[in-house]
């Protein structure tokens, strides 16, 4: 089969494609054949080893996988094959979910709905379990909350708006003014266009905060939020904020880092099928050209996703 691999830290040409043996399932295991894999800021993180979650190459990144059942391993009575999975695979451990087969936890996995084809459930599990822990299990968000999330159009922030409003939440989203249409489509009350307008007096004062940004934007988002409101950051690197500068401010910090949960997964499947939640997924790309996809995601301009197709 082929995988995508790396020998060495570095811009996004440092990605092979190689071939390798298919791998059987242990037990507790099954081997599902990629129809798509999820492309996500740290795939990128982790090869240019500004985030060395993997220790040092040759490894391989990706973790976010849609596809069919191959074969059960022993003591696997979860799923069958031909089953149509999604997950987030093995993360924070290696997923290896760039390549035309993958081995995975059933635990991790879910059944792919109807709603959704393999390119969107490859876009799902890691962007929208970020979401869903951040908003619903560390913010509790719920009906009349008003809730600001960065990067709004992005691959985990058009999800967290639909999340949010699902909850019956006020959303307001910072993006670029020619996303605005988008972010309406997904239900978001109020796009703020960051470039022209400031989105601190635009959106607060708010309940919680979804911080795609960290950095010096940190302590931007915690002035738009009320007293003791809280910000959560889902930033891989420094969130921009310590948690003694927000208390000084006057308000709550949580760090979100996303786990794998057949649970949570199952509650946005659930979205998906009741219509509440959709994954737009904005270029598809084949998996022998993974460079490209690293290219696209790093120009931080991407509406939803990016896949990857064997």
């Amino acid at each position: 089969m082929r995988i995508v691999t790396q020998s060495a830290f570095g811009e996004p040409s440092v990605l092979r494609v190689t071939e390798v043996d298919r791998p059987e399932p242990g037990p507790g295991q099954v081997l599902i054949k990629v129809e798509a894999a999820g492309y996500n800021p740290v795939d990128s993180a982790v090869r240019a080893g500004a985030f060395p979650l993997l220790g040092e190459p040759p490894f391989t990144v990706g973790w976010d996988v849609s596809g069919v059942v191959e074969t059960a391993g022993p003591g696997v009575s979860a799923f069958s094959p031909g089953d149509e999975v999604l997950g987030l695979v093995g993360f924070p451990a290696a997923g290896n979910a760039y390549a035309d087969y993958v081995l995975a936890s059933p635990d991790e996995l879910v059944r792919r709905p109807a709603g959704l084809t393999a390119e969107e459930a490859a876009g799902l599990p890691l962007a929208g379990l970020t979401a869903w822990q951040a908003l619903v299990g560390i913010a509790r968000v719920k009906e009349g909350d008003r809730v600001l999330v960065h990067r709004a159009a992005g691959g985990v922030g058009h999800l967290a708006v639909q999340i949010a409003k699902a909850r019956g939440a006020h959303v307001a989203g910072t993006a670029r003014a020619a996303k605005h249409e988008f972010l309406r489509g997904l239900g978001a009350d109020h796009p703020i266009d960051y470039t022209a307008e400031d989105f601190v007096t635009s959106a607060g004062p708010v309940d919680v905060v979804l911080d795609l940004l960290g950095g010096e934007h940190a302590e931007r988002s915690a002035a738009a939020l009320r007293p003791d409101g809280l910000l959560i950051a889902a930033i891989g690197g420094n969130p921009g904020i310590t948690a003694q500068r927000a208390a000084e401010l006057g308000i709550r910090l949580q760090v979100v880092s996303v786990r794998p949960s057949a649970r949570d997964l199952t509650e946005l499947v659930s979205l998906v099928e009741a219509g509440r939640l959709r994954v737009h997924v904005d270029q598809i790309v084949p998996l022998a050209e993974a460079a490209k996809a690293h290219e696209l995601g790093q120009t931080g301009r991407t509406t939803g996703k990016i896949v990857l197709v064997p």
